[in-house]
């Protein structure tokens, strides 16, 4: 049975050995990212691309620019999520195409207005998008049955190169997805409440 929302998130830890025998369905991986893809972003851009790695060849590739992390090839699936940095200019009508044309021209007016010529927002959105789709796609890992590994430490030119990264796109971060083969270490230490929560100001 799949797992409520609060069980998935206190259950979800970074997995750093997976079974590398284990191989997810087409179907898992359709699941995973179709709900991935439901996250929101800023006017309903949906700046995020996933690239799901499975080639063994590809992913050792990887894997030689990733410090040498045994979670990029022996995870089930390595994706690579991608802010595609410009996709605020492109054909933004279609973003609202089931809205009346009232909206359409509302919106589209909109993106342009927020995006152009603001290229740190264009990019921090997509950070933003990616790290809500990251969020999403360990989640739903997690009530699968799957464990996560959310990673940055890689050579990001170098990944980006090896997956033929567009020139408007950016890479964001690696969720390594697979069957977990050794418990994690226990949860590190968890800041009191008092430190990072506080009502109305600081």
């Amino acid at each position: 049975m799949p797992l409520d929302v609060a069980s998935a998130i206190l259950q979800r830890r970074a997995i750093k050995v997976f079974d590398p025998d284990h191989r997810m369905t087409d179907a898992e991986l359709d699941t995973l990212l179709g709900l991935a893809r439901r996250m929101p972003t800023a006017f309903n851009i949906q700046n995020w691309r996933f690239v799901a790695v499975t080639d063994p060849e590809l992913r050792t590739k990887i894997r030689a620019v990733a410090w040498d992390q045994a979670q990029v090839t022996d995870s089930s699936v390595l994706l690579v999520l991608c802010a595609d940095i410009k996709a605020w200019e492109k054909s933004t009508t279609r973003y609202w195409e089931n809205a009346s044309t009232e909206v359409q021209q509302f919106m589209t007016g909109a993106i342009d207005q927020y995006y152009r010529g603001r290229e740190q927002v264009q990019r921090d959105e997509g950070m933003r998008s990616c790290g809500m789709a990251a969020a999403a796609i360990m989640l739903q890992a997690e009530s699968m049955g799957y464990g996560t590994c959310p990673m940055d430490g890689f050579d990001f030119d170098a990944v980006g190169k090896l997956i033929n990264l567009p020139t408007d796109y950016e890479i964001v971060m690696f969720v390594a997805v697979g069957k977990c083969a050794k418990a994690p270490h226990p949860t590190g230490g968890i800041l009191p409440t008092n430190e990072i929560i506080f009502r109305n100001t600081f």
